[in-house]
């Protein structure tokens, strides 16, 4: 499945990212059922996204890296997370935009070294995405911003592409903020699981290993098989209770075919019928083990199956 689950976090080049995607949890890819990302996030979270490339060769429209893209200068202002920024031109709006707003920009980016891997001029000028859709570094520094400010970032690679596809170590971004376009505020997150660290006694074990009980019961008689597409809406954590995603949190449930998502979802998503919510516990072998970007270990999902469609 190349794009159903796909966040598109920008147009074009380094913007095409990773994080908290439309669910990242269920994707697969053209190749397998990696992920192209843990997000959550965003991450977050988080079914997936487009992973980032890496850095390109030097092309005759590259612009000069900053005289200070080697590290974040003494009057860079760093927060709490580890992101440095300077605003190198004051902005003319007085609001900054939330997660979920959608945001108009240009940009520039270069690793420590100088080298210069992306930039909206390479893409038609500009770019536009939601907020909540690219990784950290940017939905934290870009919300720092008001509408026409010029700011530089200094991203560490644990706001970026830390283990994932793209340009490696700390990043250097210049930003123009053009535009801001109001979205939704999403719903508040859902409550952790009490039973989020194991299943509990009374959870069924399917023969692959997936253990489920059924939270509410559904009004469907029949269940999707294993090419059906399904609507579902889904949350999503791992065993210490922390949330890397969630199609509730983002306020629109997903569409996916079952053998287009990671095993554990192919079978545990196969026992339930329309109307049905269900809590799974995938074990880390029918989940992401060993994927880079992706939420390691049992992972822990509330599902609720909204509708099944024809294969």
């Amino acid at each position: 499945m190349k794009t159903t689950l796909t966040r598109t976090l920008a147009t074009t080049g380094a913007l095409a990212l990773l994080t908290s995607g439309a669910a990242c949890a269920v994707n697969k890819t053209e190749g397998g059922d990696a992920p192209k990302s843990a997000a959550p996030a965003s991450t977050a979270a988080t079914v997936a996204s487009a992973a980032a490339p890496t850095a390109p060769p030097t092309r005759a429209d590259d612009l000069p890296a900053p005289a200070d893209v080697a590290a974040a200068p003494a009057d860079a202002v760093k927060t709490a997370s580890g992101l440095a920024s300077k605003v190198l031109q004051p902005g003319t709006g007085t609001e900054s935009p939330k997660a979920w707003d959608t945001v108009k920009v240009t940009y520039a980016g270069w690793t420590t070294d100088g080298k210069m891997f992306d930039g909206s001029h390479r893409h038609g000028g500009s770019a536009e995405f939601p907020l909540n859709r690219v990784i950290p570094g940017w939905t934290e520094g870009v919300a720092l911003m008001v509408q026409g400010e010029k700011r530089r970032f200094w991203i560490p690679a644990e706001l970026a592409y830390k283990g994932r596809p793209g340009p490696q170590g700390t990043l250097v971004f210049d930003v123009e903020l053009l535009e801001i376009k109001k979205g939704v505020e999403p719903p508040p997150p859902p409550t952790v699981p009490a039973d989020v660290a194991a299943p509990p006694k009374d959870a069924a074990k399917s023969p692959k290993g997936v253990f489920s009980k059924v939270l509410s019961k559904g009004k469907g008689k029949a269940k999707p098989g294993p090419t059906a597409r399904v609507k579902v809406h889904y949350s999503g954590w791992t065993t210490d209770g922390k949330m890397f995603d969630s199609s509730v949190t983002r306020g629109e449930p997903i569409t996916f075919p079952l053998n287009g998502v990671i095993p554990g979802w192919t079978e545990g998503v196969g026992l339930m019928v329309e109307g049905e919510k269900r809590r799974l516990w995938i074990p880390e072998e029918l989940a992401y083990k060993g994927r880079p970007g992706a939420p390691q270990g049992m992972l822990v999902f509330d599902v609720e199956l909204i509708q099944i469609e024809a294969p």
